[in-house]
């Protein structure tokens, strides 16, 4: 992807509401963060499709900068190579596509927003109950359920209208994409969560103009990984598990017939929590970047063994988020950002 450093630092900056991390302004941002997601973009109501960004309000967050001076602040980070996208949902802020005009109203209402802050394209970070799958909707590549369809046909519209420059990410669960594995929607036989696995076909369909995908490996249970264990949070082995699966494709619910297939490595990076207030699932930078290097030099594995082989081309890290980094006194950016830059 144009203007992103081969090993990028992603973070989440809290822009519209105040959290307990503080708020922090966009001109004040350090410059090591590659790619800066706006959370969030939240719609007016779930199946509405009409999402709304606002800064968060003086009241809430006391030294928020002016609407003027947070565009012109995008502005100057664009210019020295940074991305700024819009972050769309969230843990708030469900969006249900499920109509041809709510797409339509998404297209729209997103447009304005990227047209009137001068960002660089959108993050889908789709939560909680957004995307589900129909009983009888089976086959990932050729997905039947409008809250899927319309998505995917939407962020296609976004592409097409902004063209070569437009960036997408995503920040998934694993329960909508490595527990696909095992469980895909409701299943052969009803009775399954109809989310499991649900952001595959979403993946899968727009795969050729994704920029990066960054599971959020948090906030997560135990998920099997391609040798068939159960892989839990705390250390660098749930990282390495559940990145390996997008690194060399996987069976979805087992069966080699039809295989979710393995994204570029540009296009992975896996997300952790920026300290323990920031999510469950942190642990020590040593670990982090244990997976990492497990990742892309094959080697510090621990007892797993990658399927992917050696990934030089891994895209870098993503954090909940650059807020609470800065309450830890950087230690996400500090510890991290010489170690990308120092990969080969």
């Amino acid at each position: 992807m144009g203007g992103l450093p081969k090993h990028a630092l992603i973070g989440y900056l809290h822009a519209s509401f105040a959290n307990g991390s503080g708020y922090l302004r966009m001109a004040d941002v350090p410059a090591d963060w590659d790619i800066i997601n706006l959370a969030f973009g939240e719609p007016t109501s779930a199946t509405s499709g009409d999402i709304q960004f606002k800064l968060c309000p003086a009241t809430e967050c006391p030294g928020v900068e002016s609407e003027a001076d947070f565009i012109a602040a995008i502005k100057a980070k664009r210019a020295a190579g940074k991305k700024v996208l819009l972050s769309i949902g969230g843990a708030n802020g469900q969006v249900q596509l499920t109509t041809t005009a709510a797409r339509d109203r998404f297209v729209s209402s997103v447009s304005a927003i990227i047209d009137r802050y001068g960002l660089d394209g959108v993050d889908i970070d789709f939560e909680g109950h957004s995307l589900s799958l129909n009983t009888g909707d089976t086959d990932f590549k050729n997905p039947t359920t409008p809250v899927i369809v319309n998505l995917i046909s939407a962020v296609k519209s976004l592409k097409a209208r902004y063209g070569a420059g437009f960036v997408l990410t995503m920040a998934p669960e694993t329960f909508f994409v490595q527990l696909g594995y095992q469980y895909y929607g409701s299943g052969p036989w009803g009775g399954q969560d109809p989310r499991a696995g649900s952001y595959l076909p979403v993946i899968y369909a727009l795969r050729d103009i994704l920029t990066v995908l960054h599971v959020q490996d948090y906030n997560s249970g135990s998920i099997m990984g391609l040798d068939n264990q159960y892989h839990s949070m705390g250390g660098a082995d749930f990282h390495i598990a559940m990145t390996d699966m997008l690194l060399a494709g996987f069976p979805v619910t087992g069966n080699t017939a039809n295989m979710f297939p393995a994204l570029r490595e540009d296009q992975i990076a896996f997300g952790a929590p920026s300290s323990v207030s920031a999510g469950n699932g942190y642990v020590a930078p040593t670990a982090v970047q244990q997976a990492v290097t497990c990742l892309v030099k094959g080697t510090s594995c621990g007892s797993y063994t990658p399927r992917s082989g050696l990934n030089p081309n891994f895209r870098g890290l993503m954090t909940w988020s650059i807020n609470w980094d800065k309450f830890y006194s950087w230690e996400f950016r500090n510890s991290h950002e010489p170690f990308l830059n120092a990969l080969p």
